[in-house]
């Protein structure tokens, strides 16, 4: 599933961050459409700050 987002993201020119580590910990321990556990707030703030910096 992951694969397939990344190709859509990039043939729509969508701007792609890669952090392995909460990558992991999101696919470990979060189930699609689940909230963000709050230890990770700070870490996707900060993905989310630099995704939208590439706009």
């Amino acid at each position: 599933m992951a694969q397939k987002i990344k190709e859509i993201a990039l043939e729509n020119g969508v701007p792609i961050h890669r952090d392995r580590e909460v990558a992991r910990f999101l696919y470990h321990n979060v189930e699609i459409g689940q909230e963000i556990p709050p230890e990770l707030y700070k870490a996707v703030a900060e993905i989310l700050a630099i995704v939208y910096s590439k706009k």
